[in-house]
């Protein structure tokens, strides 16, 4: 009898044991796949959410992404993406009421030879690159300015280049001028400043010594174009001949470019034009280097 009982409580360690040895395995094979296995009540940790694929802002050979809340640029279509060195929030400082997905129209370069980029701090500056982004640098076009509203920058070759940009806005009123560069933008001149405070609405320069400024923005009545022909140190009104049927219908003109002989330029109808539904334009040119201006004909908005 005392042998039987010694068997029996062999044999009942026995499956304790075995069964502890298997409880324990069965729960260890089920819970493992709980925690490597995503199941669809479990939420994504931040690293393991991939980054949205950058997508350029439109076809162009040369574009741009604001995504990321970073400007990159891109020289293939996306394929490859060069991240410029500057605060995005810069790129629209001043007065804009955009959305910030695209940059400011007129506010960057983007050539195979340049990159470039206004902001604005206390000063207004330049981001620039002239070897594809491999090294990028700043220049300081100004070392204060006020509020920035209208801000434009070109170059017309390898060295010369030019800023226009307006400010301090009170009403309809405001100030603008020009800076010009002659070095590839690495110091900039300020010009002569125009004599008007009407807000500026067109802006360029045709060579080193010709430029133009079109002002009035809010219901313009007559196109109001300032042109300097010695580099900005005067600036004189320019002259359009508008005819009797287009009077008060061709009022806000373009910026002027070279065309033929002579240089031309579009006038439009203004924000509130209605003259053929408001987007035909009249062509004017000049034989004298912008001093004054004579009508050649009406344009169609796909002609422009």
């Amino acid at each position: 009898m005392r042998n039987y009982l010694l068997i029996l409580s062999v044999l009942m360690v026995t499956a304790i044991i075995v069964g502890t040895y298997y409880y324990q395995n069965l729960e260890h094979n089920y819970t493992l796949p709980q925690l490597n296995l995503r199941n669809n009540l479990q939420e994504e940790t931040p690293n393991e959410i991939e980054n949205t694929p950058l997508q350029p802002v439109n076809d162009d050979p040369i574009s741009y992404s604001l995504q990321n809340d970073e400007l990159t640029i891109t020289y293939n279509k996306g394929k490859d993406w060069i991240k410029v060195p500057v605060d995005k929030n810069l790129l629209f400082n001043g007065e804009y009421q955009g959305n910030k997905q695209e940059l400011i129209e007129g506010s960057y370069v983007l050539s195979e030879e340049r990159l470039a980029f206004l902001y604005k701090q206390v000063g207004l500056n330049m981001k620039y690159t002239t070897d594809q982004g491999n090294t990028w640098q700043d220049s300081v076009i100004a070392e204060e300015f006020p509020e920035l509203r209208f801000r434009k920058i070109a170059f017309l070759n390898d060295s010369f280049g030019y800023v226009i940009v307006s400010g301090d806005r009170t009403m309809s009123q405001e100030y603008s001028t020009v800076f010009l560069t002659f070095d590839s933008g690495k110091t900039w001149t300020k010009t002569e400043d125009p004599p008007t405070t009407r807000m500026i609405a067109f802006g360029s320069f045709v060579d080193e010594k010709t430029g133009f400024l079109s002002y009035g923005t809010i219901n313009p009545e007559a196109p109001d174009v300032y042109v300097t022909q010695d580099g900005g140190k005067v600036w004189r009104h320019a002259r359009l001949s508008i005819p009797a049927p287009y009077g008060k219908v061709f009022v806000q003109a373009e910026a002027p470019f070279i065309e033929e002989d002579h240089l031309a330029v579009l006038v439009n109808q203004g924000p509130n034009g209605d003259y053929e539904g408001g987007l035909v334009k009249g062509k004017f040119i000049s034989k004298d280097n912008g001093l004054t201006w004579e009508f050649l004909q009406e344009v169609e908005p796909d002609e422009g």
